[in-house]
């Protein structure tokens, strides 16, 4: 037996609004209080370098303040190294964290492979007397690492760890303005402009792809006035 469909009486009620009962709602919404929007807070802004030192360079004499501030530290030997190689090799510190030992030749003709970052041109750099001392005695205190410069845990420094490490060095030096690590980098470019070494040089020194970022250090040279006023 088929059953057949039963209609259904609708149970929605279409009722038709009153306009003065819709005029009255709105007035009702209308009249509840908005409360003022909370006031965002202004995102703190970073000073400017000139706003917190004078010069973005360390002389000659600063920087072995802090390779001696670096020797009184916990771990003086690692610490005063890497001071040492960045200046002398105006590493960055990205370049400095991923330094690998099979980058340092030992022997009669020391010398350093160095890798550029932000397309750099590599280098093979000579290593001196000091440096090598330093090198080798760091070599020997940790002789199964793969990387120059690691943290307590034996993994290899982050750029932003690495730069806290030399602005603590710095506090310590009693250097009287913020120190960070990419200030080596410019202080060997500020050295070598002051030693009278050509502007090329200096530019295949520090791995510029352009001569521009080198001409800094040629500006700042003391050498380039020696001749002035001079009877």
């Amino acid at each position: 037996m088929i059953a057949r469909p039963k209609l259904v009486e609708p149970r929605n009620i279409f009722r038709q609004v009153d306009a003065g009962q819709a005029e009255a709602e709105v007035v009702s919404i209308a009249s509840v209080p908005v409360l003022p929007a909370a006031k965002a807070r202004p995102m703190p802004t970073r000073q400017a370098n000139a706003d917190l030192r004078s010069r973005e360079y360390l002389t000659p004499a600063e920087i072995e303040k802090l390779i001696k501030a670096a020797k009184d530290g916990r771990w003086g030997l690692r610490d005063a190294c890497l001071v040492i190689v960045a200046y002398r090799h105006g590493l960055r510190a990205k370049e400095a964290c991923e330094l690998e030992w099979s980058q340092v030749e030992f022997g009669r003709n020391a010398s350093l492979h160095v890798r550029r970052a932000k397309k750099g041109k590599p280098a093979v750099h000579p290593i001196r007397g000091d440096e090598l001392r330093t090198l080798t005695a760091l070599r020997k205190e940790y002789p199964d690492s793969g990387y120059v410069f690691t943290t307590e845990r034996g993994a290899p420094f982050t750029p932003d760890a690495i730069n806290r490490l030399v602005k603590i060095i710095g506090k310590r030096a009693g250097i009287p303005f913020p120190v960070h690590f990419h200030m080596l980098r410019h202080s060997c470019g500020y050295k070598l402009a002051n030693d009278g070494i050509d502007t090329r040089a200096i530019q295949d020194w520090l791995g510029h792809v352009s001569i521009t970022h080198t001409t800094r250090y040629t500006a700042l040279s003391q050498t380039r006035f020696k001749d002035f006023w001079r009877d």
